[in-house]
């Protein structure tokens, strides 16, 4: 199995910034998609940005050129920079993770515990 455990949230103004991060562990895996989503009360769970299996960047059109995900491969770590943040924003931030595992090649879908965010007017 791979466990994802995310940090860095917290309560932020808006027009703030904050700094997520995401760190995998488990057996011997490889990761080939990487990204994070949110989900606001009473809101279904969305795409915030990703790597995706392609090795491109997909961002959310509510984010673009506000947050920018990041990538450590070599430490199985992912860090989303969020910038201008704005009270849209507040929502519980989850590491999502697919790839396989090295040792049976099966496959493999992780979630983070989630990380709230909030961000006062």
């Amino acid at each position: 199995q791979v466990q994802l455990v995310e940090s860095g949230g917290g309560l932020v103004q808006a027009g703030g910034s904050l700094r997520l991060s995401c760190a995998a562990s488990g057996s011997s895996f490889r990761i080939n998609a990487m990204g994070w989503y949110r989900q606001a009360p009473g809101k279904q769970r969305e795409l915030v940005a990703a790597f995706t299996s392609g090795g491109s960047t997909n961002y959310a059109d509510s984010v673009k050129g506000r947050f920018t995900i990041s990538r450590d491969n070599a430490k199985n770590m992912m860090t989303l920079y969020m910038n201008n943040l704005k009270p849209e924003d507040t929502a519980v931030y989850y590491c999502n993770a697919q790839g396989w595992i090295a040792s049976s090649l099966r496959p493999f879908a992780s979630w983070g515990q989630g990380t709230q965010v909030t961000v006062s007017s």
